[in-house]
């Protein structure tokens, strides 16, 4: 089986224990990007991707305050709070000052909700497979191993 399907598997796995009983609440998945556009686009295809399912709450946090091209903490912050549901929160980024910022953030402990989670993932793969996960009812370590997981997806 490859990794892929691996993946596919876990989801499925996932979505079957949250369907033999109560719904419970999905991870969060916060995509923080240099670009606003580059992290609401990544969030719609995501979500587009997981069609069939009901889908994980995402939000993108691209650009920086003053809407160019940077990171914001504020809005990080922002779309964290936005997607919590109480299950988690993978955060994804896609550069290395992105990452900094989310790191300040968790050191300050009062900026992020208590379970937000950074990822080392890929943004885009990453992404996709978190959404994946989450919507198939994973818990947070779930969502960031099978986001982790998308470094291995080779392309050739």
């Amino acid at each position: 089986m490859s990794e892929q399907q691996d993946a596919s598997f876990a989801g499925r796995e996932a979505a079957a224990r949250s369907s033999a009983g109560k719904q419970r609440p999905k991870v969060g998945i916060v995509l923080v990007s240099h670009s606003k556009e580059v992290a609401d686009s990544v969030a719609r295809l995501a979500v587009g991707l997981a069609a069939g399912r009901d889908s994980a709450p995402v939000e993108g946090a691209g650009g920086g305050p003053d809407g160019g091209l940077g990171t914001s903490a504020e809005l990080i912050s922002a779309a964290a709070h936005k997607v919590d549901t109480g299950a988690g929160v993978a955060i994804l980024v896609d550069l290395g000052s992105a990452v900094l910022t989310v790191k300040v953030l968790l050191a300050e402990g009062d900026e992020l909700p208590e379970n937000a989670q950074l990822v080392d993932a890929p943004l885009v793969e990453g992404a996709i497979a978190a959404v994946v996960a989450s919507a198939g009812g994973a818990d947070l370590a779930e969502v960031a191993a099978a986001a982790e997981e998308a470094y291995h997806f080779r392309k050739v």
